[in-house]
């Protein structure tokens, strides 16, 4: 192996380990946000999730990157779906939602049984849109079928 070849796994992994960090920053601090929109000590949330108030600090703070496990307990404790915590930390794509289904699933004021049946309800009024929208452009291609152009008027000479 070259020295260049070491230098560039070394890069590589420096890169690599940036990511982590930045990833863990990133949950860390939206963690954060949630918990304090919530109105909950780190204590408090801590306790809720099962993990020890030290340990919770850290993810706060960026040094430690929780596992999906405990990313869980953390979304049940701040009543936010799990998928948001997981895409925030880096562990999902995000889903190609709207804006309408990011702000129900990451409100902390309602329960995750009300948030189920809102997204529900929200799915089945886009199905029902769509639905018609594609009878709409149906009718329309019947109708242009049915009556077909008529030539325009030539002019007449006198």
């Amino acid at each position: 192996m070259t020295q260049d070849d070491n230098l560039a796994g070394v890069v590589a992994n420096d890169k690599l380990a940036h990511v982590v960090t930045s990833a863990a920053h990133d949950i860390g601090g939206y963690i954060r946000a949630q918990r304090e929109a919530a109105q909950v000590s780190v204590r408090q949330l801590a306790e809720k999730a099962g993990v020890s108030n030290p340990y919770l600090s850290q993810i706060e703070r960026g040094l430690r990157k929780p596992s999906a496990d405990v990313l869980s307990q953390i979304a049940k404790a701040l009543r936010v779906s799990a998928e948001v915590l997981y895409v925030q930390a880096g562990m999902l794509e995000p889903s190609e939602g709207s804006k309408v289904r990011d702000a129900i699933v990451t409100d902390t004021a309602i329960t995750e049984r009300q948030k189920q049946v809102l997204l529900d309800i929200y799915t089945s009024f886009c199905q029902q849109n769509e639905a018609e929208a594609e009878m709409d452009a149906a009718a329309a291609e019947s109708k242009s079928e049915i009556e077909p152009e008529q030539p325009a008027a030539q002019p007449t000479t006198i």
